[in-house]
């Protein structure tokens, strides 16, 4: 009797404790956390574009109130200062212009207030527009002003439905040249509040995409002949509460699939490869790819040009109505 009640307890015990991967991911939510609360320029950066994404908001409000923006306003405008320091580098270049852009535009529009007083006063004592002299327009604009679709419906939809997932790929290089101009279309993807935190590290050396690809699930027999092996990243560190920890793998998914649109309009193919959660290989993916410890895989691409002998799963989609609901 005694055995049997030890044993029911530690079965309760074991039920209720954690799974090993969301204590791993607990982890991670907790470094990113830290990361975001540290006063480096990272942090800075993901701190000002979220708090830009919401300043343009309030200009686009019709009726907005006199004043919006009390709260994060300061360290908006610190964040800001700190960062305009590094502006001269050209990645950062349009970042800044549009940084100052979107807080003249603020401070033109909302009425005295204390803590609104006080980062204009910041903002004001900054010399010269940008580090690089003349301010490019960087603001909201009114929608008529995008103009009509470039492309038909009928022509993303059968864009759509050209992109396959090809697993047989020729042996030829991909320049990177390619990959870079799919990563124009993936970086245009929306994403929560502009944070854009992730990254996509491609690799095309040999070596290194075997001993990736050795770690996936998903491409057990084609593994062999990849050209290119894409992984997406996303970087906890650009979320200040753990309510947010699952945007990095809605975010990177949306830059995914603009990313393998883009590739398949320029003649290249890939193949998306789940990433399971597992603890021991995430641990040895960290360790392949020099990963912090709060950066987490959202997924994997294959990619290279596609062998037109090649085959390609027909991969039936559901109907219409199985999933879209119209609720009363």
């Amino acid at each position: 009797m005694f055995r049997q009640w030890v044993k029911s307890r530690i079965g309760r015990f074991k039920e209720r404790m954690p799974l090993p991967e969301f204590l791993q991911e607990w982890r991670a939510v907790r470094a990113g956390m830290a990361r975001h609360r540290a006063q480096g320029q990272e942090a800075c950066r993901y701190r000002l574009r979220r708090n830009l994404h919401r300043l343009e908001k309030g200009l686009m409000m019709p009726g907005a109130r006199p004043v919006y923006g009390a709260e994060y306003i300061a360290e908006t405008v610190a964040a800001y200062a700190s960062l305009r320091q590094g502006a001269a580098c050209e990645d950062t270049r349009d970042e800044m212009l549009w940084a100052h852009n979107v807080l003249r535009a603020y401070f033109g529009r909302v009425g005295p207030n204390p803590a609104v007083d006080g980062a204009r006063r910041l903002f004001d004592s900054l010399a010269g527009p940008t580090p690089l002299g003349e301010v490019e327009v960087a603001l909201p604009f009114r929608q008529k002003e995008i103009g009509p679709a470039p492309l038909s419906y009928e022509q993303i939809l059968a864009a759509t439905r050209h992109r396959k997932s090809v697993r047989w790929f020729l042996p030829r290089p991909v320049p990177h040249a390619a990959l870079d101009q799919a990563m124009a279309a993936a970086i245009a993807a929306p994403s929560a509040c502009n944070r854009q935190a992730f990254a996509f590290l491609i690799m095309d050396a040999p070596e290194r995409v075997r001993s990736v690809a050795a770690l996936l699930l998903g491409v057990s027999g084609f593994d062999h002949q990849i050209p290119v092996l894409v992984a997406v990243v996303g970087s906890l560190r650009g979320y200040e509460h753990a309510r947010d920890r699952h945007l990095i793998y809605v975010d990177g998914g949306l830059a995914a699939m603009n990313f393998m649109l883009a590739l398949d309009a320029l003649g290249l193919a890939a193949c998306p490869v789940n990433w399971p959660d597992r603890p021991q290989q995430n641990r040895n993916l960290a360790a392949l790819l020099g990963l912090e410890d709060d950066e987490r895989a959202v997924m994997f691409l294959a990619v290279g040009y596609p062998d037109p002998e090649g085959m390609v799963a027909h991969s039936q989609r559901k109907s219409l109505d199985l999933l879209r609901r119209y609720l009363p």
